[in-house]
């Protein structure tokens, strides 16, 4: 009786150690992280990052849908996870890394349109022709969306919320900017910036994914192969 409560009491850190190297990595390394699991977590999370950004940027100027809506950036997202999952990274880790890459696929398509209007759009005189307050709780900033017509009269497919206010009346003018190829929807001038400039709103992600990636790459060092089977006691 005494044996089989010792081994239960002798299994207990055994198994706390074990549940721990699964959910944060184990991390079996003394001092500063090893420099090549360093190197091949930002490269996972560089290459990861890249790949997600410029799939988006790809989509916008070639007109490509599917990749314009972020649904490239996804698939670069679930290859980065799976890698993880294959070096055996930590769980909480590769879900954070999981969160960071989806936000960053769903937030590149908009600052790729911006790129692609930054480097090629063209800045055109529009006339509004009726003003739409949108409501706070429904657009999260109170914002203004105008409906107007370009200089031969056409009506465009969008409304225009950058550069509508609230002072903004039917027969104003303001000025849109559009892509001379068409694959991005035109969008108010107001506030436009260089092609980075456009870029630099991803910033905060990228830096959080190439972070989470090199810490989940680095704590799924191990010194021996897990234990499959461990001997009876006796």
């Amino acid at each position: 009786m005494r044996r089989v409560r010792h081994s239960a009491f002798a299994a207990e850190p055994h198994l706390t150690v074990l549940l721990r190297s699964m959910v944060w990595g184990p991390a079996e390394f003394v001092g500063p992280p090893p420099l090549r699991l360093t190197a091949k977590g930002f490269l996972a999370g560089g290459l990861a990052a890249g790949a997600i950004v410029g799939t988006a940027v790809a989509g916008a100027w070639y007109g490509i849908p599917g990749l314009a809506a972020g649904e490239g950036g996804l698939v670069c997202a679930a290859l980065l996870v799976l890698y993880l999952c294959g070096v055996r990274a930590g769980r909480a880790l590769v879900g954070v890394v999981a969160v960071l890459a989806v936000c960053l696929a769903l937030q590149a398509p908009q600052s790729a349109a911006g790129f692609v209007l930054a480097e090629r759009g063209r800045v055109e005189s529009v006339v509004v022709t009726s003003v739409d307050g949108a409501s706070a709780e429904v657009s999260g900033r109170g914002r203004y969306l105008c409906s107007v017509i370009d200089r031969n009269g056409v009506p465009m497919k969008v409304r225009i919320w950058r550069g509508c206010e609230q002072t903004t009346r039917p027969g104003d003018a303001i000025a849109v900017v559009y892509d001379v190829r068409g694959s991005v929807l035109p969008r108010g001038a107001e506030g436009g910036g260089s092609a980075l400039d456009a870029l630099s709103g991803l910033g905060g992600w990228l830096a959080g994914l190439l972070s989470a990636s090199v810490v989940a790459v680095v704590r799924s060092h191990r010194l021996s192969l897990p234990d499959r089977a461990a001997p009876a006691t006796p």
